[in-house]
């Protein structure tokens, strides 16, 4: 079982260690002039969360321990990939067109831009994207059960398909010879997503130890946020208009090719 009372202190503290957190970040942006990095953070922070809860706990259980471990790997991978990705590639379009739709239509200097349409908002966007791994530590149950266990098994899969789809995309992208050219191959053969859809299947799979942990309701928002940022919001809608205005045959691509789903791709 889950008390609300001590629930409530864990997001709380969560809430003090983020807010601290995004500060430093914030105060980074003032003199880079850029705030893209704190796409690394969406995963590196949610580390840092699940350390900062597992360190309150007197006696942790199973699912804190299996929680703790799935939440690092997943964080570690992606933000030391998307670090990787930034200090190779430099700012990220989406915040610059950002920063000149502030400035230009509602007046905004840099600092409150960054603020309160990157780092505010991301900070809780971050807390509500954690509550699975950070709530359920503190079951009280004693050992794992069968959905734990189809969680934890599934999330190392959801984990190891995104960072393979990553690799794969990084590898194509380093070579010269594909410039402008549409990335079909590996898994991208199967789905325009396959990275998004090993984050869809990861914070699932975590959602499901937490149902074994007793905190199924409490956490829900965690798994639904991530399925709409990456389906309506942030992913797959701010990147595949981009590809189709670069890339010349993405739209022969995108119809023959699944959008998150991996599928054998349809004949022409």
């Amino acid at each position: 079982m889950i008390d609300p009372i001590l629930a409530f202190s864990v997001m709380l503290a969560a809430l003090v260690v983020s807010a601290a957190c995004f500060l430093v970040l914030w105060l980074i942006s003032l003199r880079t002039k850029d705030p893209s990095y704190v796409d690394s953070y969406w995963g590196l922070g949610v580390v840092i969360l699940a350390w900062a809860t597992y360190a309150q706990i007197v006696d942790p259980g199973p699912h804190a321990t299996a929680l703790l471990f799935l939440g690092s790997a997943w964080g570690l991978r992606l933000g030391i990939y998307l670090l990787w990705r930034w200090g190779n590639h430099g700012a990220d379009r989406r915040y610059a067109k950002l920063a000149e739709r502030a400035r230009t239509k509602h007046g905004m200097n840099f600092a409150v831009f960054s603020a309160l349409w990157v780092f505010i908002p991301q900070m809780f966007l971050q807390l509500i994207l954690a509550l699975p791994v950070l709530v359920p530590q503190i079951s009280d149950k004693s050992e794992l059960g069968l959905l734990a266990y189809i969680g934890i098994w599934l999330a190392l899969a959801g984990i190891a398909f995104e960072g393979i789809a990553d690799a794969q995309l990084a590898h194509f992208r380093s070579q010269s010879e594909n410039e402008g050219k549409v990335m079909d191959r590996g898994l991208w053969r199967y789905s325009r997503h396959p990275n998004y859809f090993g984050d869809l299947v990861t914070w699932w799979a975590i959602w499901l130890v937490a149902v074994d942990a007793g905190a199924g309701l409490w956490t829900l928002p965690g798994p639904l946020l991530i399925t709409f940022l990456l389906t309506r919001v942030s992913g797959a809608p701010t990147t595949e208009p981009h590809l189709q205005k670069t890339r010349p045959d993405y739209e022969a691509y995108k119809k023959r090719t699944s959008a998150f789903i991996p599928m054998p791709p349809k004949s022409s």
